[in-house]
């Protein structure tokens, strides 16, 4: 069975889109969800929940992701 891993990127404004991944990012957030349907939310209270909650809309911006984890993976 198949697990995801749901990804909030928080990268910096003057970052383009494409270029925002894990190694250029401001910070990583991860999380294990049952379905991919899990990847579309609870990414807010992450990210409400850090001190970089100031800086997004202003400085930064989210990104998120859904990667599929094969099972025993």
């Amino acid at each position: 069975m198949n697990s995801f891993i749901a990804v909030v990127l928080v990268c910096a404004n003057a970052l383009a889109q494409e270029a925002c991944t894990d190694d250029q990012a401001i910070e990583v957030r991860k999380v294990r969800v049952a379905n991919e349907l899990g990847c579309t939310n609870g990414w807010q209270e992450i990210i409400a929940r850090t001190d970089l909650r100031e800086e997004v809309g202003k400085t930064a911006y989210l990104k998120t992701e859904c990667r599929r984890v094969k099972a025993g993976g």
